[in-house]
């Protein structure tokens, strides 16, 4: 019995063909010279009570047309007698033993006489994947009709070479680097016509998931697999091929789809904006509301008319230490009211500012200061590296210096405002020119559609070294709102920042998805509800899973989550999407649609827009462009292009993409991330994606050990709030293909995180499997009680080994991520609370005991 599967299989590699014979036919004849030829048994003749022209015979006819066979038999054969004399030969062939010119030899040597074909020994052609490409915006198709025409210009070519070519062409921008393919082509040239003497049927099934047929009067016939490829992408395939033919395989697009094309990559709205300077929309700002509350941090509140006048004698004090125009100024504070104060004093003196981490190694800040050929850097830091001329100032240097320097001329909005470093994926790292213009731009393209005002209530979470803080500053005090300055440790506990953003009324939150993992994690065990109205997602790719917990506590109406892609080459941010409950549940890759004022196109290799659907390189260009990279030329040019499609400059940003029809683009990872592991294309961030989305998997990460082709790997790690390493393997096992699925799944308490808030791969430990906690030594030693005893067993449980109470905490492998983690566990014991310094200040267990006790 042949099942449904086996019937597809063969008739995706099967072709028939009918012969209409006059007169009278000798059908035992007939019989034998087939059996001669395809072997005995495999052609029957019947006689039929109709006409040939009979609806009832047409019908007879298109059911033996229809039968596939399998390659071992390789044909089989239908003579239908009619009552006037004449006949139909309907013989189906598989591809593997008669190709088209030999299923036409069998059945004029079956009919006529003669030699007959050798059997053929060709694999049949055929393609079983789902192209990427093929089910356009969220799988359309599964109930659209599976076949179409297309008529053509007469005395267009039906050449085979020529189709041949325009179809090589098409696959090449829609499948590049790929072997195998979507979409086929078929030729019906040889065969009669479809016409009451006889009919060709290139194929029972279409053999790939879109087969095009090139006929010889009847123009383009396409069949498509609904599962696999969509009515609206088959379409445009065919106009591409069409098309492609035209030109000989020059281009795809005509001229009007051109433009549909750009079109997808720009946003929906036009830009409102003018090109001003920061410090002179600041100060509109401050003229407006002056005893609005700026900025609070540790030491208190500052309002905005106190903190013009504030940024206005440090900008003095600039001055009268020879800061001019145009300069570049290092500042290297820890987050606080005055940095901010400083940040805004180096832009009203015309500098721009260079941020520098005070986390930052002294051989990375060594680095910026010559790289960037800094004259002054302000700083408190008493160890910061100092060579050359350097000059190194504090903040209260400024204040007290009493210069006679009259305030310079404003400079134009193109001027640079910052130079942040950033280490990419191109060696050393390289500083971002990026202008006041683009900064004001940014805030003008969001204003209105995320509702920013006077009432809003920000974080100033990240390194100001990292260009999401540009956001987080300029964001908030450019339109009037009160910027909360989160210090450095209560940003390394999510348990602190969770009451920072109760106590405060934070209601704009900017977070990486890494940083917010864990504060997802401790907001499921509050009651209260935190007023946060709007977050916003972004400096690596957002697992939307992961959302679901929050999105269960802050409904799309109270809370709305945004994603969004950028680079700090195109002034943080490029696109946004509004993440709702479908997203999350979809496992969404989408990054949305340009801001106002950006614009994205997806290019291949050879610089040509990729079609909807088709994955390319990301470029970005319009408002955000930077100006390039500080005394880098040679890199400039080549990250920085013309756009020959909107004219100015256009930033290729080295991530993959694809731009749907509908206009989104969804993020596909670097390019410089994917992998070739046992002859496979990987992309590491797809597989983290599949472990993110498990249940009890808070955070994940994925990475790739080993030089040698031969002996690369991929380690999985993720962060569990319930379940095992093995459940996590066995749910994305029955996900991901064997070549996807990680060598190794390690726990940790928590991911390594960069001063950025992003996942610090070159921190993640040796892939090793977590301790089971049966295997923990549970025995606590004698003299070790109360408190003590209690913390001995959280350490234990966390660090997942036995550890004494007089061990360091920082010497037996722990980190300010264990720490987080301490706390938390803590907290569930209902043990006093800790704050992550107190265990730089007391490392052991008997010291932290004491410490809390007292």
């Amino acid at each position: 019995m042949v099942t449904p599967s086996q019937w597809t299989r063969n008739a995706r590699h099967c072709h028939a063909l009918r012969l209409r014979l006059d007169g009278p036919v000798d059908a035992d004849m007939v019989a034998e010279r087939f059996a001669s030829i395809a072997g005995p048994g495999e052609l029957w003749a019947e006689r039929v009570p109709f006409g040939a022209e009979d609806p009832a015979s047409a019908q007879r006819r298109a059911r033996e047309l229809a039968r596939p066979v399998d390659a071992r038999r390789g044909a089989r054969g239908a003579l239908i007698e009619y009552p006037d004399g004449r006949a139909d030969l309907v013989i189906v062939a598989h591809r593997a033993a008669f190709d088209g010119p030999a299923l036409r030899l069998l059945a004029t040597a079956a009919a006529e006489g003669g030699p007959g074909p050798e059997r053929t020994t060709a694999r049949p052609s055929g393609a079983d994947h789902v192209p990427v490409w093929g089910l356009g915006d969220r799988g359309l198709g599964h109930y659209e009709p599976a076949e179409f025409r297309v008529s053509l210009p007469s005395g267009t070519d039906r050449d085979p070479e020529g189709w041949k070519a325009a179809l090589a062409a098409v696959l090449a921008r829609y499948e590049p680097g790929e072997r195998l393919a979507g979409a086929g082509i078929l030729f019906d040239l040889d065969g009669p016509d479809s016409s009451d003497t006889g009919e060709y049927v290139p194929c029972l099934a279409p053999p790939f998931p879109l087969t095009v047929t090139v006929g010889r009067a009847g123009g383009l016939r396409c069949h498509y697999r609904p599962g696999a490829v969509s009515l609206p992408v088959a379409t445009r395939f065919v106009r591409h091929l069409v098309e492609a033919h035209r030109t000989a395989g020059n281009d795809i697009f005509d001229e009007a789809e051109r433009e549909q094309v750009l079109a997808l990559g720009r946003p929906s709205r036009a830009p409102s904006t003018t090109p001003r300077r920061i410090p002179e929309v600041f100060a509109e700002c401050a003229a407006e509301r002056p005893d609005a509350i700026a900025l609070s941090d540790e030491d208190g509140q500052v309002r905005y008319g106190e903190l013009d006048r504030w940024s206005a004698r440090l900008a003095d004090g600039l001055r009268a230490a020879g800061v001019t125009p145009g300069d570049l100024v290092g500042v290297c504070l820890d987050r606080s009211a005055e940095l901010v104060a400083v940040l805004l004093a180096v832009l009203k003196v015309g500098a721009a500012y260079v941020p520098l981490d005070p986390a930052y190694p002294a051989e990375r800040l060594a680095y910026t200061v010559e790289d960037a050929r800094l004259a002054v850097v302000i700083t408190t830091d008493t160890g910061f590296p100092v060579s050359g001329g350097l000059r190194v100032l504090t903040p209260r240097d400024l204040t007290e210096s009493h210069g006679d320097a009259e305030p310079s001329a404003d400079g134009g909005a193109d001027e640079a405002a910052y130079v942040i470093y950033t280490s990419g994926s191109t060696g050393r790292p390289k500083g971002v020119l990026v202008p006041h213009s683009n900064v004001v731009a940014l805030v003008d393209a969001t204003r209105d559609d995320f509702a920013l005002g006077a009432t809003d209530v920000w974080t100033f979470f990240h390194s100001v070294a990292f260009d999401f803080s540009v956001w987080e500053i300029w964001g908030c005090l450019l339109t009037g709102g009160h910027l909360v300055v989160v210090p450095y440790w209560v940003s390394r506990s999510p348990e602190q920042l969770r009451d920072l953003l109760a106590e405060r009324g934070v209601t704009v939150l900017s977070q990486t998805p890494s940083a917010f993992a864990p504060l997802t994690e401790v907001e499921r065990t509050r009651h209260d509800r935190l007023p946060v109205r709007l977050v916003i997602f972004g400096g690596e790719p957002l697992p939307v899973r992961s959302l679901l917990p929050w999105l269960d506590r802050y409904p799309e109406t109270r809370c709305r989550l945004v994603n969004m892609f950028g680079i700090t080459e195109t002034t943080v941010h490029v696109t946004a999407e509004t993440v709702t409950r479908w997203h999350a549940l979809a496992g969404s890759r989408s990054v949305g649609r340009p801001v106002p004022g950006w614009r994205v196109y997806v290019l291949d290799e050879s610089g040509r827009l990729a079609p909807p659907g088709v994955a390319g390189e990301i470029h970005v260009a319009g408002a955000g462009v930077a100006l390039g990279y500080l005394r880098r030329p040679g890199l400039t040019a080549e990250r920085f292009l013309p756009d020959p499609f909107g004219g100015g400059r256009m930033y290729r940003t080295g991530d993959r993409g694809r731009l749907r029809p509908d206009g989104v683009l969804e993020h596909l990872g670097r390019q410089d991330d994917q992998v070739k592991l046992r002859g496979f294309r990987i992309e590491p961030d797809e597989i983290r994606s599949v472990l993110a989305e498990g249940t009890g998997v808070v955070a994940a990460a994925v990475t790739v050990r080993g030089a040698d082709a031969a002996a690369r790997r991929l380690d999985a790690y993720v962060v569990l709030s319930e379940g095992t390493t093995a459940a996590v393997r066995e749910r994305i096992a029955r996900i991901l293909p064997d070549h996807m699925v990680p060598a190794t799944i390690t726990a940790l308490p928590a991911l390594p995180m960069t001063a950025n808030g992003k996942v610090d791969l070159a921190a993640l430990p040796d892939p090793v499997e977590a301790v089971p906690e049966s295997d923990v030594d549970d025995e606590i030693p004698a003299g070790v009680d109360g408190l003590a005893g209690e913390l001995l067993a959280v350490w234990r449980q966390v660090l997942g080994f036995a550890v004494g109470a007089s061990d360091s905490f920082w010497e037996v492998g722990g980190n300010s991520l264990l720490a987080m983690r301490i706390a938390a566990a803590m907290r569930e014991r209902g043990l006093p609370p800790l704050h992550p310094r107190a265990l730089y200040l007391n490392p052991t267990v008997r010291k932290l005991a004491a410490s809390l006790t007292s």
